[in-house]
């Protein structure tokens, strides 16, 4: 598929950080990276400057080598910098959390010290809904809310964990420890898709040796040097540096 095959119609939805264009074919929609920043329910809000560039093109290698490893997900193509074409998904409202070291959320919850090791991965369930901020939910909250069937959580468990498999010793390899991230999956006809995107912007990413962070913690936390960190991720996962576009 190229840019030159799939034309962009109208928006059908813009979020915190990517619009969703209609094309001319009713299967596949375009996704727009944007520079755009939010942080804790879009309460914290700014700019990096070459984030949308970053995440798509890190998201679009993530996307293939999860392919080639047999996990299915909406990516079709790499239509331009900051343009990806995918499948239409009618996305499950349900955000899963894949936490292989102690960060954020989970720290205050548990009162354990941040960078701890989690000897098994830990999956979670959020409601993706930004006016209730997203809360934590179990399986009997899903059922309750009509948000998945048993047999779809259960393959979003499943494949959770098997793109966690596949990604920490990729990212290892590149001297980047993922810590934590969050997985959107969809439907599409009769099979479940990996969608969204996987990013700084959705992973918790630190450097291997020095457990620098190279994510969206340095947005959120005020730490400076958000936009070196992004082109970091971007230099060791897609090689090279990211074009200003």
């Amino acid at each position: 598929m190229s840019a030159a095959t799939v034309e962009p119609r109208e928006k059908l939805y813009e979020g915190k950080a990517k619009i969703v264009y209609a094309t001319n074919r009713p299967d596949v929609v375009i996704q727009y990276f944007k520079d755009d920043a939010t942080a804790f329910n879009a309460l914290k809000r700014g700019t990096i400057v070459g984030k949308g560039v970053v995440n798509n093109h890190v998201s679009a290698t993530m996307f293939q080598r999860l392919e080639r490893a047999g996990v299915a997900t909406h990516y079709l193509a790499t239509l331009s910098d900051r343009e990806m074409a995918c499948r239409k998904l009618d996305i499950i409202k349900i955000e899963t959390i894949v936490r292989n070291v102690v960060a954020g959320s989970l720290a205050k919850r548990t009162g354990l010290p941040e960078g701890a090791p989690i000897k098994r991965p830990i999956v979670e369930l959020y409601y993706k809904s930004d006016p209730l901020g997203d809360p934590m939910i179990n399986e009997d909250h899903v059922r309750m809310l009509g948000l998945a069937t048993p047999a779809e959580i259960g393959w979003c468990r499943r494949a959770a964990l098997k793109i966690n498999a596949i990604l920490r010793p990729y990212l290892r390899r590149r001297s980047l420890l993922l810590v934590d991230f969050k997985l959107e999956f969809g439907r599409h006809g009769r099979r479940l898709y990996l969608g969204d995107e996987i990013s700084p912007d959705t992973c918790r990413l630190w450097d291997a040796r020095t457990k620098e962070r190279l994510d969206k913690d340095r947005f959120r936390r005020d730490l400076g040097g958000v936009e070196d960190a992004y082109q970091e991720v971007y230099r060791r996962v897609v090689g090279g540096k990211p074009s200003a576009a």
